[in-house]
């Protein structure tokens, strides 16, 4: 049996780091296995629903390299989910109930008050044609409910182990609402079975909708015939530093803003989510293939992972301090640092978070500079022992050794007024890397008290 699996978003808002760890790790299950990935959007939410979010997930997943084999929008299907729903209705699966919004909540609530758990009642089971009939001269229409079957529901889940729950204690769940349009708990299970996923991965929140979901599997099976019910996996959910849960409507932690107003970079979050609940130390990772090597959700353990942005920040600058100047190049031009080569990139990256801060270091190596020379005898001295062009890597270490002689400094005596009189700074990449960028024309005004 091929593996497929999906990551079915509603495009309902911004994909935050938790939605993303979930398409995550359904891609790497995928890789892993030989399977295939589908990206479906659940966009039956029509009021919520914006082309936007919709654009800004596939930007999303392709910045981050989570290529789709496969991809689905349920808002095509809209003539399958009526026909199943026909079906499921001449199979008695299917009831129609009148109860409005106001009278549910009442039932509710009763039961609640009772210390009984609020499990629809089956009233509208108990309906006879006229009754209907009277309901909806009044003006009432229905919304459709699936009866389940007062039986165990058991599966084999690959992150919780064994899970039951007890037919009874489940209500029986509205798939159609009133004015016709389905509920994701039946077209998730009409998209899943007919697009033959085979594994469906997602958050804890959904693991009651299984138990109802697998119901509906085995009543279609019944009614068309179809393959098995998929195997099951319920990650923890993902919350921020604090313990709090994640929101796409609150924009927390959106892919989007760590993308464009972070810096962060795509392997970065990957090299974090891929290992966040997970038995395996997190570590920087360069390419997807490693994370799909190192990938087994027997690891995924039942605890909350928390996700800490300060943890992403040092990430990513263990990643940029070993990205070549190829995978960088893009980046660099799109800050308007053209010019910028493996030269310039391999000196500054040892001292960046953020590719961004890379224009900084351009501008002390390429523009004009107010230097500190606020030792300006000892600065003298230091300049008439510069070194002739070319400069190499080498350059630094004869022209300071030389000076030590000539001047008997030594350690931060010797260092820290060059490093301020050529840089206007006091810390940065080592210099033997920054002087040859910099040039002999322009170290030798700097080292005179000359911005340039």
């Amino acid at each position: 049996m091929s593996v497929a699996v999906r990551f079915a978003p509603s495009p309902t808002g911004l994909l935050h780091v938790g939605n993303v760890r979930l398409a995550l790790v359904n891609w790497l299950f995928a890789r892993k296995a030989g399977g295939t990935f589908l990206l479906r959007l659940d966009d039956t939410d029509e009021e919520r629903s914006k082309p936007e979010y919709a654009e800004g997930i596939e930007r999303d997943l392709t910045w981050l390299g989570l290529t789709w084999d496969r991809f689905a929008r349920e808002s095509d299907r809209y003539g399958r989910y009526d026909e199943v729903a026909a079906a499921l209705k001449a199979s008695g699966r299917l009831y129609p109930c009148y109860e409005t919004p106001e009278e549910l909540n009442l039932k509710r609530a009763s039961l609640v008050s009772q210390g009984r758990p609020p499990i629809y009642d089956r009233a509208a089971l108990r309906l006879t044609d006229a009754d209907r009939a009277r309901l909806e001269s009044e003006g009432r229409k229905p919304h459709w409910r699936f009866k389940l079957e007062h039986t165990p529901v058991e599966w084999t889940d690959l992150v919780r182990g064994p899970v039951h729950f007890e037919g009874s204690a489940l209500s029986d769940p509205v798939l159609i609402r009133e004015d016709g349009r389905p509920l994701y708990t039946l077209t998730s299970v009409v998209d899943d079975a007919d697009l033959a996923i085979t594994h469906v991965i997602r958050g804890e929140d959904h693991v009651a909708n299984t138990a109802v979901q697998i119901q509906i599997f085995e009543a279609l099976t019944n009614i068309e015939g179809g393959g098995a019910v998929p195997v099951f996996a319920h990650l923890p959910l993902l919350t921020d530093a604090a313990g709090q849960g994640l929101s796409k409507r609150l924009g927390s932690l959106s892919v989007a803003s760590l993308r464009e107003e972070e810096g962060i970079e795509p392997m970065a979050l990957a090299s974090l989510l891929a290992k966040l609940g997970t038995s395996d130390a997190i570590e920087p990772r360069l390419t997807l293939d490693e994370l799909v090597a190192e990938f087994d959700i027997a690891k995924v353990s039942r605890g909350t992972p928390k996700f800490d942005p300060e943890e992403l920040l040092r990430l990513n600058a263990r990643i940029l301090h070993l990205l070549p100047f190829e995978r960088v190049a893009g980046e660099l031009a799109a800050l308007g640092l053209d010019d910028a080569d493996a030269a310039f990139w391999e000196a500054v990256r040892p001292n960046l978070s953020r590719v961004a801060e890379a224009r900084d270091w351009w501008a002390v190596t390429h523009a004009p500079v107010v230097p500190a020379a606020d030792d300006p005898a000892f600065l003298a001295e230091a300049a008439a022992l510069l070194p002739e062009e070319p400069w190499d890597l080498s350059t630094w270490g004869t022209w300071t050794g030389a000076v030590k002689a000539k001047t008997g400094r030594k350690g931060k005596d010797l260092f820290l007024p060059l490093r301020r009189a050529l840089t206007g700074r006091d810390h940065g990449p080592e210099l033997k890397n920054l002087l040859p960028l910099i040039g002999r024309t322009r170290a030798q005004k700097r080292l005179a008290g000359e911005t340039a």
